[in-house]
């Protein structure tokens, strides 16, 4: 199946998965499972802004990098520029952290909220080139739903207290 295929059947049964009612990193948590396995990939996860750096958040795949600074490697980068960065081949990217000497193309997506990046979508591949423009059309869409439902669920959350 075509990729651009493979994301629009995608993107309602992540609709469906993630709930305002529970937390980030339990939607965080389905969304990560849910791309890992619909394009098996070598790692798919995120990390969290927390003090100042980013901490490893739920994932799939091989044991990962736990802190990573702000503006190091492809996620740091893509946390200090609010961007998402495709790398066609890690092993070229000035700066790049080896998490895993498997990976050899990579995309970071950061997940924005309030105009503040609260974590990045990072997913690694063992191949190269494998990321692209319909990579990162859809990847912005499921991250831009995750931060629309953390932030209804953070209304209800106050509505109620």
């Amino acid at each position: 199946m075509e990729k651009k295929n493979r994301y629009e059947e995608l993107i309602p049964e992540i609709k469906a998965l993630i709930d305002p009612k529970i937390d980030l990193i339990g939607n965080m948590s389905n969304v990560a499972a849910a791309l890992h396995y619909r394009f098996n990939k070598h790692w798919t996860g995120f990390y969290r802004v927390m003090n100042n750096e980013l901490v490893l958040g739920p994932f799939q795949g091989p044991v990962a990098c736990t802190r990573i600074a702000r503006g190091k490697g492809v996620c740091g980068t893509a946390w200090q520029q609010k961007r998402t960065i495709v790398v066609n081949n890690v092993h070229e990217f000035p700066g790049h952290i080896a998490c895993s000497s498997l990976s050899n193309s990579e995309i970071v997506v950061p997940l924005i909220q309030n105009e503040s990046v609260i974590g990045v979508l990072d997913i690694d591949s063992t191949d190269f080139n494998d990321f692209d423009e319909i990579d990162q059309l859809y990847l912005e869409q499921i991250a831009a739903l995750l931060m629309e439902i953390e932030m209804e669920g953070i209304y209800h959350a106050s509505k109620y207290r």
